[in-house]
């Protein structure tokens, strides 16, 4: 009576190695692959410290996408004294930023300092993710389930790490150059694409909270630039500016030709 459960007991033994062995296996290829080249910092301290440590030790090329408006001024200055010493050491370097931050003061200090020693800075009218990739070796990207800067990942893999650089690469070619010196005090590409940009997303039915989130810019520098719009169309609605914005074609013009503006390079 015993036999056939011991049996089936002798089993099912054997059938739990068997998976244990080929949990274990899946693991050591996990660990090899995939493991070993992402991981998790948490904690600005602990993202500060290891950001700045690996920009010191960059040889090459330091990439950067930086969205979300201008940044504290504070930590520009720190940024703007790592990233001269990197330039220094001969590290090329390349920024790319939302439309905003044309007139972020501390933001175009921070512009005028790294442009002196070789870097380059560019601007975009849409929403991308943040990104640091340091000699293609290794690259900072914010972890989009946590609280914002709370937590990132580290990532080392190389086909992962490709696949970033061509992302950046993508935004960095739709750009447009940002070149500031102090007699440049309100750039003319500011108002015409960042404008364009606010009315694209208030056409698509986007809210003025969302569009502010989006853009890197306050809800009231929104509505500042949707009450211009109509004040220039002559609407006395947002249906009707729709409308209006629609019918003048206006968001099909090159914003890089229109009034001037930088073109692309």
């Amino acid at each position: 009576m015993m036999r056939p459960l011991e049996t089936d007991i002798e089993e099912k033994q054997r059938a739990l190695a068997a998976a244990r062995a080929a949990i274990h296996r899946a693991d050591e290829v996990y660990r090899a692959h995939i493991g070993s080249g992402i991981r998790a910092i948490s904690g600005m301290d602990a993202i500060s410290t290891t950001l700045t440590s690996v920009v010191q030790s960059c040889e090459e090329e330091l990439l950067t996408a930086q969205p979300g408006g201008g940044r504290p001024a504070e930590l520009l200055e720190k940024a703007l004294a790592s990233d001269v010493a990197a330039l220094r050491r001969g590290v090329t370097q390349r920024t790319v930023y939302q439309h905003t931050v044309r007139t972020h003061a501390p933001t175009l200090a921070y512009v005028e300092g790294v442009s002196a020693e070789g870097a380059e800075i560019r601007t975009l009218d849409e929403v991308f993710d943040r990104l640091i990739v340091c000699d293609r070796k290794i690259a900072f990207v914010p972890d989009p389930e946590a609280e914002r800067q709370q937590l990132a990942l580290v990532i080392e893999h190389p086909g992962m790490i490709r696949y970033l650089v061509g992302i950046f690469d993508k935004s960095w070619e739709r750009a447009a150059p940002l070149r500031h010196t102090p007699a440049e005090h309100r750039p003319p590409l500011l108002t015409d694409e960042t404008r364009r940009a606010v009315l694209h997303l208030m056409v698509n039915g986007y809210t003025d909270e969302t569009i502010a989130g989006r853009l890197g810019m306050s809800a009231r520098t929104v509505a500042t630039h949707v009450r211009k719009a109509s004040e220039q169309l002559g609407s006395r609605s947002r249906a009707q500016l729709a409308y209006l914005i629609a019918r003048s074609g206006i968001l099909d013009e090159d914003p890089h030709t229109a009034a001037g503006g930088p073109r692309r390079d």
